[in-house]
């Protein structure tokens, strides 16, 4: 089992084996407790960390300053519109400079067709690890959230357990396809027996469903896709009610929230809750979209563990860092 992290990219899971993310998660766990009793952990003392932001963002971005300042770094926050970037500066000379002058690069760009190209453009010229915090394809600071929070909820073995992903409406922005897309990925490659729902239209890509399914033939999981919602809910132990955007029906945002319009009924009530298995959870990366994608006396009930879940963003985000920044070379 390789335990060499160190200057390694963090674009997708895909790239790390099961082995090496529950490295990540039990140190994740091991930082959660240590910090639930203040005890300190200078891990990445003097160590700096650049976070480039082209979309907005709250728990990530915090996630990432507090957590590279609780490890005893520093987190710059750079915003593209005041940088070079915005002058036309490329990916290559950014990805060098910034990794000459510190330790390790996190970067969100969601724009679709664009992110995750420049992600990569930025991780081929840099010497520092680049980390990925949302991409228009993967969100894999999330996903690890995620997993956290299910192992902490169901025990560390989640072969067979329930996991609906329900496609949701909302009226916010066109969100990305970086958060199922992860989780499906993720999620099939420990065991678990996913439902995928989403109306006729809002597909994910074809080569993350692709992927997906061979993670659940190779890692005894499975994945199972339709377009209707209860589907998602029935005798689930966990379900991720979550807009996307519609990005294979139009190139046009008005033409994909037209078609959004049409299925205002895809959304997480207390009448579907009652589909779950008696120990299932209610899940969302957050922010919710309350009154579309969700009711507010769901996302604020008994089963919902939303804020354990952004809680150990924190968590996560440490280990991460940690072992990317410090660890063995």
């Amino acid at each position: 089992m390789s335990t060499f992290f160190r200057g390694r990219h963090f674009i997708t899971t895909q790239d790390f084996t099961n082995e090496e993310l529950n490295i990540m998660l039990d140190l994740a766990k091991d930082l959660k407790i240590k910090f639930s009793y203040g005890e300190q952990t200078p891990y990445l003392l003097y160590k700096t960390l650049f976070l480039m932001f082209f979309d907005q963002s709250t728990r990530t971005r915090n996630s990432m300053q507090a957590g590279i300042a609780q490890l005893g770094g520093d987190g710059i926050f750079l915003s593209p519109d005041k940088m070079q970037v915005s002058h036309g500066e490329v990916a290559k000379d950014t990805g060098v400079i910034l990794s000459r002058f510190g330790d390790g690069i996190g970067i969100r760009h969601c724009t679709y067709g664009e992110g995750n190209k420049y992600l990569n453009a930025i991780a081929k010229n840099s010497k520092a690890p680049l980390m990925n915090l949302q991409d228009d394809i993967y969100h894999p600071f999330q996903v690890m959230a995620d997993l956290m929070t299910m192992r902490e909820r169901f025990g560390n073995n989640l072969k067979g357990l329930k996991v609906g992903i329900s496609w949701g409406y909302a009226e916010s922005h066109l969100k990305p396809l970086s958060v199922p897309q992860s989780q499906i990925l993720l999620f099939t490659r420990f065991g678990m027996d996913v439902t995928l729902a989403y109306p006729k239209g809002f597909d994910l890509m074809p080569d993350i469903v692709k992927t997906a399914k061979q993670n659940a033939e190779n890692h005894g999981g499975k994945l199972n896709i339709t377009n209707n919602m209860d589907d998602a809910f029935v005798d689930a132990h966990v379900v991720f009610p979550k807009n996307w955007g519609g990005f294979f029906i139009s190139d046009k945002e008005e033409e994909i929230r037209a078609e959004q319009a049409k299925h205002k009924d895809w959304k997480c009530t207390e009448e579907k809750m009652k589909l779950l298995d008696k120990s299932g959870v209610f899940m969302h990366a957050l922010p919710a979209d309350r009154g579309n994608e969700v009711e507010d006396s769901v996302i604020d009930g008994p089963r919902s563990i939303v804020y354990d879940e952004a809680e150990n963003r924190l968590h996560t985000a440490k280990a991460i860092m940690t072992l990317l920044m410090g660890g063995r070379y």
